[in-house]
């Protein structure tokens, strides 16, 4: 019923504008001594708008935050008293089937007698106080909108500064929008510090940050065989900066010598073309990554591997030849390699669009000097356009570090301290999903241990911004 009620309130909005504008213009004509009023007519409207929408807006936000809250309560009130000596968990569950029986849907559960005869006739009673709730909540909007443009019409006259007060309105929009942003970025960081510090009251931090075995699983109960569990999450930063150390070794300079083409040396035909089918790579979803890494290039690379063992056995480099002859389909190299893939339309459309913003001037000034092309981008435009290009290499390396379907198709899920390229590793954001999927309790070691690489991983992603953007400042500053 609540989306019935935006078309009359878009209706009354409509009319409130029309409304607070014309009798703007009515009382400013009356005006005598050819003095002008002080906003003008359509800002009148706009401020009869924001009178006769927010207020109605208010209502029924909290309407819907608060109505489910009453709704469970007066439901449980008037219960049967079999339904009421129901354990808690098994009363809600009671409550949202009858719900679900009152909305003409089936009950999920399967209920002995007496709760199967109940259930038909708590959700008529259910559907009852839903729609009494609702339908106090239009009539709680409906009344605000009206007391609203009775108050606002009773303000409009020549002298009201409607230009100022709609722009106040304006500016604290804009400074809850920004608010909402810092609040969710202050609650992201207040629940990874708070659950990190209940997971580093059981394991030390050195420990988590220098141990070199991970191993997460521990025992639920106190009578059940299990591990205790290893926290040496080193492993799993190695596997990290493996994985993203390859695929901007792809990515980086790809991703810029295209830009650097596409800018300076190709036509225009070309580039209409080839930039959007670029551009199109960042559109693909990361999990058809994940399967063309394992099914295609996996294979690929094993095949090669294989094939250049099988050269080297027998010979000097037996041994290696042996060794290359085991490589499997996950390794960190195919994670890397696909991932620097999914990267250059990142680096190559942002370094693309950096380096047209550089100023012709520059560019004529170095031809008229007798440089060339190349000497010309390699002395002028590159350094110009360098804090740009680190912006573009910052986030191409945010994305490789929080990648996770690619790492965990063609990578694996071994913690494995080395820095082979051809072994088995895994991330810091992989073991993060592994360890919160499916039924957890929060309030073991495991699970809290996920928070930890997060507050561990949230550091190292905002020190690498801190660094990049000294770097930036110290370039701008030489070329501003």
């Amino acid at each position: 019923m609540t989306w019935l009620f935006l078309p009359i309130l878009i209706a009354a909005a409509v009319a409130a504008y029309v409304g607070g504008r014309a009798l703007a213009r009515r009382r400013g004509q009356a005006m005598e001594g050819g003095a002008r009023p002080h906003s003008r007519p359509g800002q009148h409207g706009a401020y009869a708008l924001i009178w006769t929408v927010v207020p109605a807006l208010v209502v029924l936000m909290a309407a819907a935050l608060f109505a489910p809250g009453i709704e469970r309560e007066l439901t449980a009130s008037g219960a049967p008293e079999a339904v009421q000596q129901l354990e808690p968990f098994r009363r809600e569950a009671f409550f949202a089937d009858a719900r679900s029986v009152g909305a003409g849907r089936p009950a999920v559960q399967i209920w002995a007698a007496p709760y199967a005869e109940l259930l038909p006739a708590e959700g008529r009673r259910a559907a009852r106080i839903g729609q009494m709730l609702d339908l106090a909540g239009l009539v709680g909007a409906a009344l605000a909108a009206m007391l609203g443009a009775l108050f606002v019409f009773g303000q409009i006259r020549p002298g009201m500064r409607a230009r100022n007060r709609v722009e106040g309105w304006i500016v604290g929009l804009l400074f809850a929008c920004s608010a909402v942003a810092i609040l969710t970025t202050v609650g992201i960081i207040a629940s990874l510090v708070y659950d990190s510090f209940r997971f580093f009251s059981s394991v030390p931090i050195a420990e988590f940050l220098f141990g070199t075995q991970w191993s997460p699983q521990t025992a639920i109960r106190a009578d059940q065989v299990g591990s205790t569990g290893t926290f040496g999450a080193l492993p799993l930063f190695a596997g990290t900066f493996l994985i993203m150390l390859i695929a901007m070794a792809v990515a980086a300079p790809v991703g810029l010598f295209s830009a650097i083409y596409l800018s300076e040396y190709a036509g225009p035909v070309f580039r209409g073309v080839v930039k959007p089918v670029l551009e199109i790579l960042a559109g693909v979803p990361t999990v058809v990554y994940g399967f063309f890494a394992a099914l295609t290039v996996g294979p690929a690379f094993r095949e090669f591997f294989t094939g250049v063992g099988a050269l080297l056995v027998g010979g000097p480099l037996d041994g290696l030849g042996q060794y290359l002859m085991l490589v499997q389909n996950q390794m960190a190299l195919v994670a890397g390699a696909v991932m620097g893939i999914m990267l250059i339309p990142f680096v190559s459309s942002l370094s693309d669009d950096i380096i047209n913003a550089v100023p012709q001037s520059l560019r004529d000034g170095s031809y008229a000097m007798g440089a060339t092309r190349s000497e010309t981008v390699k002395r002028v435009l590159l350094p110009a356009a360098l804090p740009g290009v680190a912006g573009a290499m910052l986030l191409a390396m945010s994305r490789a570090i929080g990648e996770t379907m690619i790492v965990t198709m063609a990578a694996g899920l071994a913690a494995s301290l080395t820095l082979n390229p051809l072994d088995t590793v895994t991330t810091v954001t992989v073991q993060i999903g592994t360890l919160l999927t499916g039924d957890q309790e929060f309030n073991s070691t495991k699970t809290l241990s996920a928070f930890g690489l997060g507050l561990t991983l949230f550091l190292v992603t905002l020190a690498l911004n801190v660094v990049a953007q000294r770097i930036v400042q110290t370039y701008r500053q030489q070329y501003d």
